[in-house]
């Protein structure tokens, strides 16, 4: 716990703080519209409900304003770089952008329900009120649209006791622009959800853009000016607290109090969403500029297990290990646009993808390549984007490990790590490496062999043989494959990738790893890189926590995983 502490203080911080915000905006609007004088005519009406909705859009245009910020790549990838000399406690949060993104919608969901709920309550005592004809002050203020000379100062907006909830909701800005934002908000939620946007991440890739229907109803949606409060003129010439009692007497005498005056709340929202949409609207012009730049294909092949590798160049691209880039085809799709790991390393002359078949839209972009098209067709690129792998070279010791075709960033390190000892590299920190490949099928194996051979050809004629440590796990297998693999376990290749280390079958013992890795390397900083699935994530950083030591000048591992 102290590890973990250590590592995601400053994360720990910022979360504190911003439901520490939420609290204070929610309490402190509350208190404002519960004992405010100006809304003492209004809590007539309505009750503690008033408090509860105001209370709520407060928060709602606070998270709102909080929402588009996590998505910002360029945003982001520019902070990293900013921040690549910190300590890395100091970048954490930044590798937490989408879960802090998805905290944010939950509380935005939770507060639209709190706000859809008090406007439910209040649309209701509205008409109540209305059609009360029982002479109480509740009744007198939902009337006063109906003398002449206050035509512009009515409290309660259903001006008529035949006036319904359901068409005072849907003919005022405030009711309509208030169910097409929840609305919108309901789909771009349930099309968020893990299996949606696994398996058909083409509907919540485009439902997901309805953000735009919910942002523009969030900026009109007070312009009606429904929630209404006593002008300062009426309170010096008619204070509540002076005249609420004598209501049934208002103007019937030259001594006795005027009629209360009241005034729409002004539209607050877009004050809270602006900032954050122009640097939104900027993010995406810098990402169509960059995406309508030319992108040459030099070399497109098919590896086994459905994988397609893209080899390209493009004018003024640069990148570091580990990062990604989104990739679009228009003769595909023009709008969808799909992230991938880079695959090649910063010290090559072209950048490189690897597109494993999950889904109508890589299996379609797979089935094009496999035609061999002349000319190929074309490809957009925005990126690259920067990522928690770009920080492995910081560490004296690294643990990758990679799941199926989780394992694309690794191969970017790993070439990077043969042409920095191609080059003789003397800044390169890391001293250690672990890598591990789990993998489901032996074909899935193939594409990596090449890069894997080269480097045990690299070390060992360096003679840093040490420096190099992978295992490959094949978890789908059956009693030939072993029984196979049993018969030529003497030979000096693995029969199954032809490399020197032989292939393991099942999965890693991961308790056994880590503390072969902890005794070691007992006083090391060890970073734990993951690109694989949240199961294997959630018992590597058990592991992390558990074999950290307590001292912290002893071994310390430090947990990362890659997400995009």
């Amino acid at each position: 716990m102290g590890n973990w502490l250590a590592s995601h203080w400053l994360s720990v911080l910022f979360l504190v703080s911003w439901l520490g915000l939420n609290m204070f905006l929610f309490v402190y609007a509350f208190l404002n519209y519960e004992q405010s004088d100006k809304y003492y005519y209004t809590r007539q009406i309505l009750g503690t409900a008033l408090a509860f909705a105001r209370a709520s859009a407060f928060c709602l245009n606070f998270n709102s304003m909080m929402i588009l910020i996590p998505v910002c790549r360029n945003l982001l990838s520019f902070l990293r770089g900013t921040c690549s000399f910190c300590n890395r406690s100091l970048r954490k949060p930044l590798d937490h952008n989408l879960l802090f993104h998805k905290l944010v919608a939950y509380m935005i969901c939770i507060f639209t329900a709190i706000h859809v709920i008090a406007h439910l309550f209040n649309f209701e005592r509205y008409s109540r009120s209305q059609q009360a004809m029982d002479g109480s002050l509740a009744f007198v203020l939902s009337n006063l649209s109906r003398h002449e000379k206050e035509k512009d100062s009515w409290l309660n907006p259903i001006h008529s006791p035949n006036t319904t909830v359901m068409h005072a909701t849907f003919t005022s800005v405030a009711g309509l622009t208030g169910v097409i934002a929840t609305t919108a908000l309901v789909l771009m939620v349930t099309s968020a959800m893990e299996f949606i946007r696994r398996n058909y991440f083409e509907l919540f890739w485009y439902t997901h853009h309805l953000f735009i229907v919910y942002i523009i109803c969030l900026g009109i949606h007070g312009l009606g000016g429904i929630v209404r409060r006593q002008t300062e003129e009426s309170m010096d010439e008619s204070h509540p607290h002076n005249c609420s009692k004598s209501f049934l007497e208002w103007d019937k005498y030259e001594w006795s109090c005027r009629r209360p005056h009241f005034v729409g709340h002004p539209p607050e929202s877009w004050k809270w969403i602006l900032a954050p949409i122009a640097v939104y609207i900027f993010e995406r012009t810098l990402r169509f500029y960059r995406s309508r730049q030319k992108v040459v294909i030099t070399k497109a092949v098919m590896h086994p297990s459905k994988v397609l590798e893209l080899q390209m160049c493009k004018r003024g691209f640069s990148m570091e290990v580990g990062q990604y880039i989104f990739v679009n085809c228009p003769s595909i799709s023009f709008l969808e646009w799909h992230p991938f790991t880079l695959t090649s390393a910063p010290e090559e002359e072209f950048f490189s993808i690897h597109i494993r078949a999950a889904g109508d839209w890589t299996e379609n972009l797979i089935r094009t390549f496999e035609q061999r098209p002349s000319p190929m067709p074309r490809i957009a690129v925005d990126g690259p984007f920067g990522t928690v792998s770009e920080d492995v070279f910081q560490y004296e010791v690294a643990v990758l490990i990679g799941a199926g075709i989780g394992v694309t960033p690794f191969a970017s390190i790993l070439k990077s790590i043969w042409y920095k000892f191609q080059r003789a590299d003397h800044k390169l920190k890391t001293q250690k490496i672990y890598f591990y490949w789990i993998c489901r099928e032996t074909g899935a194996f193939a594409w990596f062999n090449n890069l894997l051979n080269s480097l045990e050809q690299e070390m060992e004629e360096l003679g840093k043989m040490d420096f190099l440590n992978y295992r490959l796990f094949l978890t789908d297998w059956d009693s030939d494959i072993a029984g196979h693999a049993a018969l030529n376990f003497d030979k000096a290749t693995d029969v199954l990738t032809g490399l020197k280390q032989k292939t393991s079958f099942g999965r890693p013992m991961w308790d056994n790893e880590f503390s072969r890795i902890a005794a070691a390397h007992p006083k090391s900083v060890v970073g734990v890189f993951l690109c694989g699935p949240r199961t294997l994530a959630k018992s590597l950083r058990k592991c992390c926590q558990r074999y950290s030591s307590l001292d912290p000048r002893k071994v310390q591992f430090y947990f990362n995983k890659e997400t995009f």
